[in-house]
């Protein structure tokens, strides 16, 4: 058995007046059980979120963190092409929802959402 600790964190500022929150849950995952997993990011705060651009993270142990993805109104970007197959995210109300596909040893790390306008 494989646990693969993929944590996930909150974060909370002020843009302006309007607090913003971010939210997400602690996820953990054993390999044995799936090869798919998803997170949500729970955004409060932020007005015509469908036009938010929503950035996921990265931090692996010993390493620095790393910009997975983003995904803006219309589509998600890639900080390397070769997360196309890896990750996933969409957009609903005021939720974002990244998946880790084809999930092993690599992919142990903090994931976290991040927000601001372009």
């Amino acid at each position: 058995m494989l646990l693969l600790p993929l944590l996930a964190l909150a974060a909370a500022w002020s843009h302006g007046q309007a607090q913003v929150l971010l939210k997400q849950r602690e996820v953990s995952i054993t390999r044995e059980h799936k090869t798919t997993t998803s997170m949500d990011c729970i955004a409060e705060g932020i007005p015509d979120f469908q036009y938010a651009y929503i950035h996921w993270y990265r931090h692996a142990p010993a390493r620095a963190p790393e910009r997975i993805l983003y995904i803006g109104p219309s589509a998600v970007s890639y900080d390397d092409n070769s997360y196309t197959d890896k990750y996933s995210s969409k957009k609903g109300t005021n939720v974002c929802t990244l998946t880790i596909h084809d999930i092993n040893s690599n992919d142990v790390g903090s994931y976290y959402c991040a927000y601001w306008h372009f």
